[in-house]
């Protein structure tokens, strides 16, 4: 995780806005638990992770949402649905806090 802070910093430090997506709750088998956290640059590279598969690529899209709008939001990624593929095998439900940095402004 510490890669995450160290992004967050790099934004501070250059004025580069940046998105953060923190794992607040879980409930069940999820991948990551409360704290976990990923960081989304404003070209939609990222460092760290919540998870993974197709619950993270739904955090990614979020994530630039709030890159663009700047409205922090709570996504709730459900595990536990049945789906086509092995992507959403963990049975758990995470909510996910997305929040823009934006340095200067």
């Amino acid at each position: 995780m510490s890669e995450v802070f160290e992004e967050i910093a790099a934004s501070l430090d250059t004025g580069k806005p940046l998105v953060v997506a923190t794992v607040a709750s879980s409930r069940g088998s999820t991948p990551r638990k409360p704290g976990a956290k990923m960081a989304i640059r404003p070209d939609g590279s990222f460092c760290g992770t919540i998870g993974g598969g197709c619950g993270e690529a739904e955090v990614w899209q979020a994530a630039m949402d709030t890159m663009r709008d700047g409205q922090p939001r709570l996504v709730t990624v459900d595990l536990t649905e049945d789906v086509e593929g092995d992507d959403k095998i963990c049975g758990g439900i995470m909510d996910v806090f997305v929040e823009r940095f934006s340095p200067g402004s």
